[in-house]
């Protein structure tokens, strides 16, 4: 049974679907999805481990191709860290996990199919993997690594390690498949924007100021802001009192955060609305005779709507809604 979820994921299986023959990962797999329906706890335990691997904020980076050949081999490791803190799972007796009584071992992989399974796991259930930060997506699955499973042992593989064969690959119980991934909004800006942005080498709050001004109407997270800014107090650079509210405040453009009466703004304008550590920026301006259907919000006294991007500002944003008493 194929299902999607309010968030978009798609879970593959659920309780009450008909029994496999494997008992063991039916009962794994129900306890998953007891403890997350839609997948936002997987996808938060990998977005998390995906943005410690890359430390921007001490590094500049946010692309995997910038991590080092160890660090990629840690993201295993990270991740199957990360969701057993999510999930609070137990140690198994042999392997990483023992979820409802029984021994799992989660195994990641930066390319599809690519899980490397060592002699030790051979018999027992794998939680298998599989994130791209490029896509935006991610998957989860349940699979028993029976003999007939594996692929014959590579002669390059000293540690006996094999992979899944065809029909191992068929054997999946994909519990979420293609499932959205929180977006790494610096990977998928254009290379001329992403130039514009970091061609302030000396400057956290100009490199801050240019990533709200080429991100309008997208969602920017406080780890991307940690990556442009490089500064342990890279929020300073977002509020007003001097950051980029103030900044381009003259330009036009508004920055909301995740406080209900600016996601109410967005709301109104029918722009993205910040989640929580999230940020969306948005020129406006007084609102015109022919604007009959645009969107508008009341601010500081007078009607806004939505301006285009190339739009020169004719007078400064508005005073956004106080947020000191919620």
């Amino acid at each position: 049974m194929t299902e999607t979820t309010s968030s978009g994921q798609q879970g593959l299986w659920q309780e009450g679907s008909a029994p496999s023959a494997d008992a063991q990962l039916d009962e794994v797999a129900a306890e998953i999805f007891k403890l997350d329906p839609d997948g936002h706890r997987f996808a938060k335990a990998i977005r998390t481990s995906i943005d410690l691997l890359l430390d921007g904020q001490h590094t500049g980076r946010y692309r995997w191709e910038d991590l080092h050949k160890t660090e990629k081999t840690h993201a295993g490791t990270l991740i199957e860290i990360n969701i057993q803190r999510e999930f609070n799972f137990s140690d198994g007796v042999k392997m990483d996990y023992s979820i409802n009584g029984v021994d799992v071992d989660c195994k990641f992989s930066q390319s599809m199919n690519g899980w490397m399974i060592p002699p030790e796991a051979e018999g027992h259930l794998l939680l298998v993997v599989w994130a791209s930060d490029r896509e935006s997506k991610w998957c989860a699955g349940l699979v028993r690594a029976e003999a007939g499973c594996l692929n014959m042992k590579g002669k390059g593989n000293r540690d006996g390690k094999r992979s899944l064969n065809i029909f191992g690959r068929r054997q999946i119980r994909w519990l979420f498949r293609d499932a959205q991934l929180k977006e790494n909004l610096l990977v998928n800006l254009p290379q001329d924007d992403l130039s514009a942005i970091f061609s302030f080498t000396k400057s956290g709050q100009a490199r801050v100021n240019e990533l709200f001004r080429r991100s309008l109407g997208r969602v920017v997270t406080r780890n991307v802001v940690a990556t442009v800014a490089m500064q342990d107090d890279y929020m300073k650079r977002v509020r007003g009192n001097g950051g980029a509210r103030t900044s381009l405040k003259k330009e036009g453009i508004l920055i909301l955060g995740d406080y209900a009466r600016h996601v109410s703004v967005a709301r109104k304008l029918h722009i993205a609305e910040p989640g929580p550590g999230e940020f969306v920026s948005v020129k406006v301006r007084p609102l015109r005779a022919d604007d009959d259907r645009a969107p508008r919000v009341i601010l500081d006294g007078q009607t806004w709507v939505v301006a285009s991007p190339d739009e020169l500002a004719s007078v400064p944003a508005p005073v956004l809604p106080s947020v000191k008493s919620q």
